[in-house]
């Protein structure tokens, strides 16, 4: 890795805010697509990764199948289980950032405070810190990326007088290392994902754990299992064999989203799978706690949890399982609104700051800032995830309204890289080439994603760390999930609307890096030429993708009927392929 002295001014063509899943995909298809190798990515940790360096915490995982969990472009026919470790999924991004020459490009250990259009000079100017030294420096490009992620800043307990507990106190993204649970009391607050993970990976070390329950999750049956010898050398030495398992999980994964929306078949399908997930928690959690673990909301109100062990760690003498409400911390304990629980070490499982993006960074385009911009609306958004109108060469990857309740963050991620990487190509030839949303088209896609979002599952009535107030209007907002299927925005990144974009260029150089696509006098774009191509290639991709699903779709709905897809499915791999 480079070090974190840098020159007081330096450039480069691209620039993009993180290393994690987000900048490494964008710098690898540049070089892909492009061979464009003119990349600076700035990462404030001491090594890249995003959250899958940061959250180290025991028992960290994906909760995604991980060949699906990855980059379409970079199978891995290695993975060791159905759902990797925090530890695999980082040994993951470090091959492919190396495969692409990436860590040379990386400076780590800093923050970028500021970022600023340069309108004279079409060039966005960036203010970095160096978080050891604390000294600043300049750095210019001609296109911003922000890949900081969704889920960076740990939330604030609401829980008074930490400064007064005189024993060990962290987030779980904060994961101490040098603190020995062994033997210790331990309160672990918050019971969502993460807690879900952390509780039945130490529960048998300590000498007694007490969960405090701030709300209900509906559980579903584990996922994960090993994969055999046998499977990665199918996946290894027989071609498509990965990509067959990828599209064919990722259509599984789809069929969910149609418990999404508030409609009669909607609401029936939900009703299944809130049968399902109570009768699984009922059978496997102690009776004493089924008051305190089974929602009384709709499934997918809040995202689901895969069981990992957890449910039977509830059975663990040594465990406690309370809602009593935390007054606050003492010097030996928490003080609770039922008496006081005493501890050596608590852990805040508490979640992140949610629906805000770019925390810390301010971020200036033509006579605004990004926050302006977004307060405007009524919180965070994005046109298709990822531009926002006022804001030059300047995109977002895995920004407002990209994540997903049912599948792969990855997959948004390309589609997101993909989209930018396309409206960008007729101006990477010309120095002073600028592409701009148009204003209007951003108003329409918001109105339609928040009026689309406030007719489904997640708008519910549940308290979900999807939703906050607007801060315009007397509605929710919901600045983290996508609506649609993953196809459609990969077919919106696929074949973007030109006429919602002012592209303009200086040089014949943009018109012949696009290969068709024309601009008039105005830097407008028709078009001809490469609508055709896309189009083309749209078609083709459709064809065979309906050949897979429909062969697919027709033999397991024949065997097992809609209801019994996935789970089949799970069986079929445990029985063939996967041990537990």
């Amino acid at each position: 890795m480079t070090s974190t002295k840098e020159s007081p001014s330096s450039y480069s063509q691209f620039a993009c805010i993180g290393a994690g899943f987000s900048g490494i995909a964008l710098g690898a298809t540049l070089k892909r697509w492009y061979g464009i190798t003119d990349i600076r990515l700035f990462e404030r940790n001491s090594e890249l990764g995003g959250t899958w360096f940061v959250n180290k915490y025991p028992g960290a995982a994906c909760d995604v199948p991980s060949v699906l969990y990855s980059y379409s472009f970079e199978p891995n026919p290695h993975w060791s289980r159905v759902l990797p470790s925090q530890q695999e999924l980082w040994e993951y991004q470090k091959r492919v950032a190396a495969k692409y020459d990436l860590p040379s490009k990386i400076t780590l250990g800093v923050e970028v405070r500021s970022c600023q259009w340069v309108e004279e000079k079409k060039i966005w100017m960036l203010d970095i810190r160096d978080c050891k030294t604390g000294d600043f420096f300049h750095h210019e490009c001609r296109f911003l990326f922000a890949g900081s992620g969704i889920l960076v800043t740990p939330r604030e307990i609401d829980i008074p007088g930490s400064n007064t507990f005189q024993g060990s106190i962290f987030h779980s993204s904060q994961w101490r290392d040098d603190v020995d649970i062994e033997g210790k009391k331990v309160v672990v607050i918050g019971n969502g994902c993460t807690a879900a993970q952390i509780v039945p990976s130490i529960v048998d070390k300590a000498k007694h754990l007490t969960q405090i329950v701030r709300s209900k999750h509906w559980m579903l049956p584990p996922i994960d299992a090993v994969y055999t010898d046998r499977m990665r050398r199918i996946f290894s030495y027989l071609p498509g064999s990965m990509m067959m398992q990828r599209v064919f999980i990722f259509l599984i994964a789809e069929i969910e989203l149609k418990a999404v929306a508030m409609t009669a078949s909607a609401a029936k399908f939900r009703h299944k799978r809130r049968i399902q997930a109570e009768k699984y928690m009922t059978n496997n959690a102690p009776d004493k706690y089924h008051d305190l673990l089974i929602p009384d909301f709709e499934i997918g109100c809040k995202r689901r949890i895969y069981d990992s062990g957890y449910l039977k760690s509830l059975h663990s003498e040594n465990l406690t399982l309370t809602n009593e409400r935390a007054l606050r911390f003492a010097e030996n304990g928490i003080e609770t609104d039922r008496g006081f629980i005493e501890a050596d070490v608590i852990v805040l499982a508490n979640g992140f700051s949610t629906n805000t993006f770019l925390e810390g960074v301010k971020v200036t385009g033509r006579g605004k800032t990004l926050t302006q911009h977004w307060e405007s609306f009524g919180g965070a958004e994005a046109y298709n995830c990822s531009a926002m109108s006022g804001f030059p060469n300047f995109f977002m990857l895995l920004g407002p309204n990209a994540t997903t309740g049912h599948t792969s963050a990855i997959m948004a991620i390309e589609n997101s890289v993909n989209f930018a990487l396309r409206i960008l190509k007729p101006v990477l030839g010309d120095p002073d080439g600028v592409v701009e949303l148009e204003e209007v088209a951003e108003k329409r896609y918001v109105d339609r994603i928040q009026n689309d979002l406030s007719n489904t599952v997640w708008s519910s009535g549940c308290q979900s760390w999807y939703i906050k107030p607007s801060s315009t209007t007397s509605r929710e907002w919901n600045a983290m999930v996508y609506p649609y299927s993953q196809g459609y925005l990969w077919y919106r990144s696929l074949i973007p609307v030109w006429r919602d974009w002012k592209i303009t260029v200086s040089r014949i150089t943009g018109l012949i890096l696009l290969k068709g696509l024309t601009v008039d006098d105005q830097g407008r774009t028709s078009n001809s030429g490469i609508m055709y191509r896309l189009f083309v290639r749209m078609i083709m991709a459709i064809m065979g993708g309906s050949v897979v699903f429909l062969g697919v779709y027709s033999f397991w709905i024949r065997q097992w009927g809609l209801q019994g897809l996935y789970t089949s499915f799970q069986r079929f791999l445990q029985s063939r392929y996967l041990k537990s």
